[in-house]
């Protein structure tokens, strides 16, 4: 019996929408993480972008568990001598750009190199509700029925 090992030709991408209304960060990022890589399938290769496509919804909504809404620190440097900045998870979804929180959640879960930038580029994260990839028409997957530790309640 010969190993099965996947090319780029014979990939077959899906696209997924997620909606994160009430769904756990880590949680969502996980499962975002594991179908961007395509461990999901019986055909997933280490060293090919096998994943699927991932648009994630209403990413403004999502729950923070604990006290990690206020203590939850993000941090960046300038470039500069002592330039290092933080800001709170809560700052961040009150924010302009409340995706953010969790486009770095599924980076982070991702392997870093060419390939996990890649797969990376496969996230589609929008703060409201509508999107701009009805042409895909991507099937919907329900991530709050999985488990029910996935939700909570703002």
């Amino acid at each position: 019996m010969k190993t099965y090992s996947a090319t780029p030709a014979s990939v077959e991408k899906k696209w997924v929408m997620i909606d994160a209304t009430g769904l756990v960060v880590g949680r969502l990022a996980s499962i975002v993480a594991l179908r961007l890589r395509g461990k999901h399938k019986p055909t997933y290769t280490p060293h090919v972008d096998c994943g699927d496509n991932v648009i994630i919804v209403n990413a403004e909504k999502i729950v923070l568990t604990g006290k990690k809404r206020e203590k939850k620190m993000y941090y960046h440097h300038t470039g500069y001598i002592g330039g290092v900045k933080e800001r709170s998870a809560r700052s961040i979804l009150e924010g302009k750009f409340p995706q953010r929180i969790v486009e770095k959640a599924v980076e982070r879960m991702l392997p870093r190199g060419p390939l996990g930038r890649v797969q990376l580029g496969n996230l589609r994260v929008y703060s409201g509700p509508h999107h701009p990839h009805a042409a895909q028409t991507p099937e919907s997957l329900d991530v709050a029925a999985l488990n029910r530790k996935n939700t909570r309640s703002a």
